[in-house]
């Protein structure tokens, strides 16, 4: 996908996990973190806890929603994602998309990768690899900003309230 993109809908999975989702209940409200993640991926693991410190800092002005591609055969067994949401915290919606059709429509070839949407379903950001949640963060908040939100520092964590 380029920069400026619409949000393609969410369609294509195989199944999803903690309940399904679509483009309409996403665009409009807030920014959405669209991430693509592997059991196989060393890197997915290491990278959830950071992934689910931005839902829950910015529950009320973040969606977050999983995707979960497929390395190789080994990562089809639907039991094994499942267990894998639930030792590593997934509680936001999982797309299973074990036959890479999204993946496809976001021409997405890797996994961790994440794709930052403004309230408007546009992709303002997308980043690959483990490291760089710093980065992350920041694009996050930026994009954030541009929707007319203003963030104010506390002491151990970032509040957002609307302008």
């Amino acid at each position: 996908m380029k920069l400026r993109e619409q949000m393609p809908e969410l369609t294509g999975g195989t199944s999803w996990i903690n309940g399904e989702i679509t483009k309409e209940q996403l665009v409009g409200e807030k920014v959405t973190l669209i991430h693509f993640w592997s059991v196989s991926c060393y890197l997915c693991k290491e990278a959830m806890t950071d992934i689910n410190k931005l839902r829950d800092e910015y529950t009320d002005h973040l969606n977050v929603v999983a995707v979960h591609m497929p390395r190789s055969e080994d990562d089809l067994d639907l039991n094994v994602i499942k267990a894998m949401a639930l030792g590593h915290d997934i509680i936001q919606p999982i797309l299973v998309d074990s036959e890479l059709k999204l993946t496809d429509v976001f021409e997405n070839k890797y996994v961790p990768a994440y794709y930052v949407f403004d309230k408007e379903g546009k992709l303002r950001h997308f980043q690959a690899g483990g490291s760089g949640m710093k980065m992350l963060r920041k694009r996050i908040e930026r994009v954030l900003n541009d929707n007319n939100q203003e963030l104010i520092k506390g002491d151990s964590k970032t509040e957002l309230l609307r302008n």
